[in-house]
């Protein structure tokens, strides 16, 4: 099911530009040293505009792959024919990608999304601009299920958006896929969103006392009101105007008739990375798999609070008010990420190896063979075993070609979710004492079940290694995260959960330890869902859950909608099950 719209604007994007370096007149001495772009001609901002310099970080690259076993919605969450074992992850809620000056706009922006499928899997859409025209197409599902030739057909123009999208929401779910497009007096403007606003509610609750009417319930559309309702000059200035009023987490791409403008909010919780096209089109996306993907080199981040505005005169940055210190989800590198992707200036695969090498140092065990729940914990078990000396084998095999929705057998198969997706081998297992490394242990039950599917494969001894601290607090920032009360670290020490899971031994990556491997950038790096310390606290009593949730757009208030809030915490949680 997709949904085809087009807005009228006034103009098309050029397809050719040259490039304007970032001056910043509050510190004239960085810009003739600023790395961002290739030496090309100066525009200087206006003195009006809050501006702020970041310096870029060095990118290294590696290559890996890695594609997220536990994809599947839970059954209380919208999805009754889900197995019970498939929402024992977090999730990432989306992925956005924006491109600008190339005539296959829309195609290479479905490439890239492509990339970014692992970011969400339950919708996807494409917004181009051509002849005065914003076109946007959207609908429910994977990106090849969405798109094909014909839809491509109907996304012409050398600038396009696109989102993938992870969402709690159920058959309504339509109505919430991005990009989302909105007219205002001025024109239209098209906008995709990775991120979570904690002051949603409260934004939501001024704009409709002003008179302002919701079509869904996106705390993205919010950003919308707030665009069309600014008295600011030119257009940039009105998304600036607008991001200043959010508190949270957003990565956003915008798209106009001649413009595209891409921002990250003062604290950097998720990621944005901007390269370029051979031809010098512009492209910003949530992970650098993408860019490599569409062949795109990499120049650099978009930096925390600074707003890049692409068009036919080049890129000028600016920046939000107040500068914060960055605090970039370190989860991006235990498991959302792809192990190819560099994130915030690190390589994923590089980080989890290590991940791998610091458990096999802190709790090492005699063993036999290493293995990893695939695919996420694949990296950091090579990691354990090669620092261990131990040899990796596929111990567990992970089917590709489970469906979205199948018909369990009436006569229930103890584990039969985790079954159907992963299947041991009994020749590397049989007899033998073996670590199992995964990538994180959210509320204990597919840990378990996995456990017990390793046993009965004949394995003598079973011990858990878990590639992250454990998860003691709910994330507010843009992950799909358990209450606090679901989250068995927040619960249990960690010997409760080595009996409850079943394992012979169980040991966790000290928080201490990955701060150390964070090196200077360790204070760069968000740690609430592990020390239940906040960045940003939410401040209202509840805060929407990610993902959004079920509902049309039209019945029934906010407050009414059953799990689509959750509780804020009002004292910061101590951690629990550390154990170091």
């Amino acid at each position: 099911m997709a949904s085809t719209n087009f807005y009228p604007v006034s103009s098309s994007c050029p397809s050719s530009f040259q490039t304007a370096n970032f001056l910043c007149p509050r510190n004239p001495s960085i810009n003739s040293t600023t790395p961002p772009f290739p030496p090309t001609p100066k525009t200087l901002l206006k003195p009006s505009l809050s501006l702020l310099y970041y310096p870029a970080h060095k990118l290294s690259l590696a290559v890996s792959s890695k594609n997220p076993i536990f994809d599947l919605i839970a059954p209380n969450e919208g999805r009754p024919d889900a197995p019970s074992s498939d929402f024992d992850k977090l999730r990432e809620e989306c992925g956005v990608v924006g491109i600008y000056g190339d005539p296959e706009a829309s195609r290479l922006c479905y490439l890239a999304l492509h990339a970014l499928q692992h970011r969400g899997q339950e919708g996807a859409g494409i917004v181009s601009v051509k002849d005065g025209v914003l076109q946007s197409i959207t609908g429910v599902g994977l990106v090849s299920d969405v798109f094909n030739e014909a839809k491509l057909d109907h996304l012409p123009g050398d600038s396009a958006i696109g989102h993938v999208r992870y969402s709690t929401a159920g058959a309504s779910m339509l109505k919430n896929v991005q990009p989302f497009v909105a007219g205002y007096r001025f024109g239209s403007v098209g906008v995709a969103h990775n991120g979570n606003l904690v002051n949603y509610k409260a934004l939501r609750a001024m704009l409709e006392d002003n008179g302002s009417i919701f079509n869904t319930s996106s705390d993205t559309e919010v950003v919308l009101h707030l665009i069309a309702t600014s008295k600011r000059r030119p257009f940039f200035l009105r998304i600036v105007d607008a991001c200043e009023k959010l508190e949270g987490a957003y990565s956003m791409v915008f798209l106009t008739e001649d413009k595209l403008v891409a921002v990250r909010d003062p604290f950097g919780f998720r990621p944005l990375v901007m390269g370029r096209r051979s031809n010098g089109a512009i492209v910003f996306a949530s992970e650098t798999c993408a860019l490599d993907l569409i062949e795109a080199t990499v120049e650099r981040e978009v930096y925390p609070g600074e707003v890049l505005v692409v068009d036919k005169d080049g890129v000028q940055s600016l920046c939000l008010m107040p500068h914060r210190q960055p605090k970039q989800c370190i989860f991006e590198h235990i498991y959302f990420a792809l192990p190819n992707s560099v994130v915030f200036g690190r390589s994923v695969y590089e980080s989890r190896r290590i991940f791998g090498e610091i458990l096999a140092t802190v709790a090492p065990v005699d063993c036999d063979v290493v293995i990893a729940v695939p695919d996420s914990g694949v990296v950091a078990a090579l990691g354990y075993a090669a620092k261990a000396g131990v040899p990796f084998q596929q111990g567990l095999i992970r089917s590709h070609y489970v469906g979205r929705t199948f018909i369990e057998p009436s006569q229930k198969i103890r584990d039969f979710g985790v079954k159907l997706k992963l299947a041991s081998v009994r020749a590397v297992l049989e007899g033998k004492r073996v670590v199992v490394v995964d990538d994180s242990i959210v509320r204990g039950t597919t840990s378990s079940k996995i456990v017990r599917l390793i046993r009965e494969a004949g394995a003598k001894e079973v011990h858990m290694r878990i590639a992250s601290p454990p998860i003691i607090g709910s994330c507010y920032y843009g992950v799909d995260t358990p209450s606090s009360e679901e989250l068995i670290s927040n619960r249990m020490s960690i010997e409760e959960i080595k009996d409850f899971i079943g394992s012979d031994s169980l040991a966790f990556l000290p928080l201490d330890s990955l701060r150390k491997l964070m090196g200077d950038d360790s204070m760069n790096f968000c740690y609430a869902c592990f020390s239940g310390n906040y960045p940003v606290e939410p401040r209202e009593i509840k805060v929407k859950r990610v993902g959004d949730f079920m509902d049309d757009g039209l019945n029934g208030s906010i407050d009414s909608i059953d799990g689509g809030w959750v509780q804020a915490p009002r004292i910061q949680k101590v951690e629990k099950a550390t154990g170091y």
